[in-house]
């Protein structure tokens, strides 16, 4: 389970990743389209590539500057009448800049070309710290949009739509994946070149080459594998191809049928997508549990690919979607049990930062863990929300009207809003507005914490009962229809109350006696309870963890065992800490703390087992050690491999290796 965050975090980096540094808060230029001769040489991890940029200047331009991996050097750039043009490196920035003797006027649309090579290994030279986007190996060569391997605007990542035409050469036993209908691949000495040509405005900046098997085919779909993961690669096409069949029959059809799964090394990102690309680490294609990262991947297709947001403000649009369409599918493949376990995850990263408004998240650096969880949960919740509000029919006609005007476009929230209005017109004809809608959960912070108080009365003539009462709540500007459930001797009932301010009336008949009320009972909005308070101190204390702050991430954790003094999943989480610290006394007391507690949630049962028995074995009591991993076995939780490592470590003990902290 430890490996697990590192993962989830590095697959939503790539939904928007960028710089660490805050990016010019006004565009330069827009990059449109894009020639690139590309050749790649594993032996040596090096790159040698010469691209045409075309791209507008958005204002009168005397300094250009273009974002370009460390790892790469410039031979030459040369201008649309062939000067030569010099340089500098920006290295903090990943870029270069340019000073030019004469401004290119505003509006005007040039073409330059550059030259450049360089090695790259891995995450040493990435402009996302940490992160592997861009490296040229020996089985699998990863070049991610993002890992800047051809040159970019500044503020254009995911924002400028561009077209481009790709060739690329890699020796003759690998084969290459890459947007775009793919000609015949020609062969060049002991080197094949593969061209591409993606002519719609999007993003189609990532090529993955490898060592790759003939491709198996599920439907439209293509897997391209190595011989070490063929056995997984068929299973794992037919979940995307159901995946994409759901999406397909809720979202309309996407610009391109012909999709393809490949392989990534498995220690960059789990996840990454181009246009007619779902890139998956290797270990993930393997593992059953990864139709969510898949689903995810998979949905950029549309929300990103299709429409893409307008600035850094509108990110929450298709970071957001992209988790919620993953969140329809788990309701769609597993049922409403699963779907609602879902959304409660997400409501807890929703509110993990929830300090800055959606629309003004431009301001801060997309990497952050407030950016990724603000954007990727909260978004997601507030189409959650939507759907509640607009009903099930009327939420997908929304997104399917949302798709057909902004295909290959860039969309900002007022767009979205005025899309909603338009969708959400009452029986007579007159439109509802969404207004306070969208200013609560997109111009602003916070979520409300609800209250229930009532009153029964007894109905003369058998008539039954009349419940009244007030919803409270603490956002004075709320305002929502929320749904109730009634309990009552006989049967349960639910109505829609429209609450509005701080306090708000209901009066309900019922025929039996009402044993409880319930607000909000299938999770449709995102709302403060003290369940949920524990999952948010959870969640920021495993991304200080990620960050390599673990005092910070102690005290994240002792804030959730604050509001819920049993809860399992706090009482892990530190025990994980004071493992990788080598305090085994105290972790193992943790992790039985865990054992104790409430169980909640489930997996937090097995991986206690396994975590006492390594303890065990590391501080040399075997028998032990065996008996939780016997225990771990019993509890039939096989969640992210639990009793496969419990049987493994049966056989064989764990050991400390000089690479564990």
């Amino acid at each position: 389970m430890k490996s697990f965050l590192k993962a989830v975090t590095a697959a939503a980096a790539l939904t928007f990743a960028t710089t660490a540094l805050a990016a010019p808060t006004r565009p330069q230029l827009r990059v449109t389209a894009y020639v690139i001769h590309a050749e790649l040489d594993p032996a040596s991890s090096r790159l040698s590539a010469t691209t045409a940029v075309t791209f507008t200047a958005l204002e009168d331009l005397s300094t250009p500057t273009f974002e370009l991996n460390n790892g790469l050097a410039l031979t030459s750039v040369t201008d649309s009448a062939q000067h030569t043009l010099t340089s500098e490196r920006l290295s903090t920035q990943n870029a270069v800049r340019f000073t030019l003797a004469t401004a290119i006027p505003k509006g005007t649309s040039t073409t330059w070309t550059f030259t450049y090579s360089g090695a790259l290994t891995g995450s040493d030279t990435s402009p996302v710290e940490g992160i592997k986007l861009a490296a040229v190996a020996d089985p699998i060569s990863m070049l991610l949009y993002p890992g800047r391997w051809f040159p970019i605007s500044q503020t254009g990542l995911y924002t400028d739509r561009f077209t481009a035409e790709m060739h690329i050469r890699v020796p003759s036993d690998e084969r290459v994946v890459a947007s775009g209908p793919v000609g015949t691949p020609v062969s060049v000495g002991k080197q094949t070149e593969y061209s591409f040509n993606w002519t719609k405005p999007g993003f189609p900046g990532t090529v993955v080459a490898g060592k790759f098997l003939a491709p198996q085919t599920v439907g439209n779909f293509k897997i391209y594998v190595t011989e070490k993961r063929k056995l997984g690669a068929l299973a794992f096409g037919e979940t995307a191809a159901k995946e994409f069949e759901f999406m397909s029959t809720t979202f309309g059809q996407p610009e391109t049928g012909a999709m393809s799964i490949v392989e990534l090394p498995e220690d960059g990102v789990s996840a990454s997508w181009g246009p007619g690309i779902a890139a998956i680490a290797g270990n993930r294609i393997m593992d059953h549990n990864s139709a969510r990262l898949l689903a995810n991947t998979l949905a950029h297709q549309w929300w990103g690919s299709e429409v893409s947001p307008a600035t850094l403000n509108d990110a929450w649009i298709t970071n957001g979607m992209s988790r919620y369409a993953e969140l329809m599918y788990v309701e769609d493949a597993s049922g409403s049990q699963a779907f609602q376990t879902a959304v409660g995850d997400v409501s807890a990263g929703a509110l993990a930062y929830d300090t800055e408004p959606l629309s003004t998240l431009g301001r801060l650096d997309p990497f952050s863990p407030q950016f990724q969880s603000m954007t990727l949960e909260k978004g997601a919740m507030v189409f959650h929300m939507l759907r509640w509000e607009m009903g099930n029919e009327g939420f997908t006609r929304f997104l399917r009207e949302t798709l057909s005007q902004y295909t290959d476009k860039g969309i900002r929230s007022r767009d979205l809003e005025t899309v909603a209005e338009a969708q959400n017109r009452n029986a007579g004809g007159e439109q509802s507005t969404l207004q306070p809608f969208f200013s609560q959960w997109v111009d602003g912070t916070g979520a409300p914490q609800f209250n229930d108080k009532y009153t029964v009365y007894r109905l003369g003539n058998n008539k039954g009962f009349r419940t009244v009462g007030a919803i409270t709540q603490d956002l004075d500007l709320f305002r929502m229809p929320v749904e109730l459930r009634i309990e009552t001797e006989g049967k349960t009932e639910t109505r829609r109350v429209d609450v509005a301010g701080t306090d708000s009336q209901y009066e309900v008949e019922t025929f039996g006696r009402p044993r409880r009320i319930t607000i909000d009972p299938q999770g449709w909005l995102l709302k403060t309870t003290p369940d949920l308070a524990v999952k948010v101190a959870v969640l920021r204390g495993q991304q200080l963890v990620a960050q390599g702050d673990l005092t910070g991430a102690l005290v994240e954790y002792q804030k959730a065992l604050d509001a819920n003094k049993n809860s399992s999943l706090a009482a892990y989480r530190i025990g994980e800490i004071f493992f990788n610290q080598h305090n085994f006394q105290s972790a193992a007391n943790s992790f039985r703390d865990s054992l104790r507690g409430d169980g909640d949630p489930k997996w937090t049962e097995v991986w206690s087992h396994v975590e006492l028995g390594r303890i065990f074995d590391v501080t040399g009591q075997r028998e032990r050690a065996v008996n939780e991993y016997r225990l771990a076995v019993q509890t039939n939780d096989n969640t992210q491999g639990a009793i496969n490592e419990a049987r493994n470590l049966m056989i064989h003990p764990y050991t400390r290796t000089p690479t564990d902290n």
